[in-house]
């Protein structure tokens, strides 16, 4: 007979084994490599929380999942529906809002990085210790959108999903930034023209960068009801509109009492870039585990600051790639 301690640890030798077997790309200058998991890259310690929320977790039908590719506006997303989900219970005018004195990704965290936000050993005791099952949970995630779990993307499910994305130029600059303020980068920076080309070649976390926005954007077309497509510059240009579209879709619409006084306007302020990075909390310490300052995760925000940073050479070949890979889709970034 095998006792439970001897199955748990073929169980983890079993793991490494497959972790191990996994292809391994380039990780931008950090001390871990990516790894190519069903068809997109993850760094190594990821991929234990990456596992278990495809294949443990069970979706309420109350749930909200926020998913973005890193640096596309994800603090931004998370800020926007923490306040319209929670505005019953923390008024966007108070002084004592957890926004001002919490950073967005202690308050919405991403379900593959949960080891980082605690001490439980798996994502169902994570969840299950950080969100009361009488409101809604309201996730996030960097994952494409064929590995999420089955019980979230379910027809069945009343699960709704928001995707926000980015011109794929501004992502990569902001990306290489954010990498290049992180562990041995600090000091010897990873060089903007080998970043690009990995970029360009698929290699980037959770990329490809267009498997990614494509899947979502397909989910889009097929159930608009079930995944609402975002872009970043378009709530840049429109941001009244497009809350006022997020807070219908995720089903805590704004009353006319409220499109009359100024909640909207509150939310716009507590959310924006500007004020989010004069906070003191976003200027100071760090996200628990990770060990990232909350400092790094805001730089400038910007549409269009690519220009001062890429080549002609580079957008000529960025902008054909993604004019190849979106070719009869639909989706159409601005130049």
């Amino acid at each position: 007979m095998t006792s439970s301690g001897d199955s748990s640890s073929s169980s983890n030798d079993e793991s490494e084994k497959q972790l191990a077997s996994l292809p391994k790309g380039d990780g931008w200058g950090l001390d871990d490599n990516l790894c190519l998991y069903q068809d997109f890259w993850v760094y190594s310690p990821q991929l234990k929380g990456v596992a278990e929320f495809q294949n443990d977790f069970e979706a309420f039908d109350s749930d909200i999942l926020l998913s973005t590719l890193p640096k596309s506006g994800t603090i931004w997303l998370k800020s926007m529906a923490f306040a319209i989900v929670n505005r019953a219970r923390y008024p966007v005018s108070s002084a004592e809002h957890p926004l001002l004195t919490s950073n967005p990704h202690h308050l919405v965290h991403n379900v593959e990085y949960y080891q980082s936000f605690g001490t439980c050993n798996s994502l169902s005791d994570f969840v299950s210790t950080q969100y009361s099952a009488d409101t809604s949970r309201l996730l996030a995630t960097h994952m494409p959108y064929h590995s999420l779990p089955e019980s979230l993307k379910s027809h069945t499910s009343s699960s709704k999903i928001v995707y926000l994305c980015r011109n794929p130029k501004d992502n990569f600059i902001s990306l290489w930034n954010y990498l290049n303020k992180r562990g041995p980068n600090i000091t010897n920076p990873f060089p903007i023209e080998k970043a690009f080309d990995l970029f360009c070649n698929g290699i980037s976390l959770f990329g490809p960068v267009w498997d990614n926005v494509l899947g979502y954007w397909k989910a889009s077309l097929e159930n608009p009801e079930k995944v609402l497509f975002l872009k970043y510059e378009d709530l840049k240009k429109e941001p009244k509109s497009h809350l006022k579209k997020l807070a219908e879709f995720l089903g805590f619409p704004f009353s006319v009492e409220e499109e009359k006084g100024q909640v909207i306007e509150d939310i716009l302020k507590l959310s924006s870039f500007e004020f989010m990075k004069s906070l003191l909390v976003n200027k100071e310490g760090s996200v628990n585990g990770l060990g990232f300052e909350n400092k790094i995760f805001f730089r400038k925000g910007e549409v269009g600051d690519w220009k001062n940073q890429l080549t002609s050479s580079m957008v000529e070949r960025i902008d054909g790639l993604f004019e190849e890979k979106l070719r009869g889709s639909g989706l159409v970034f601005e130049s």
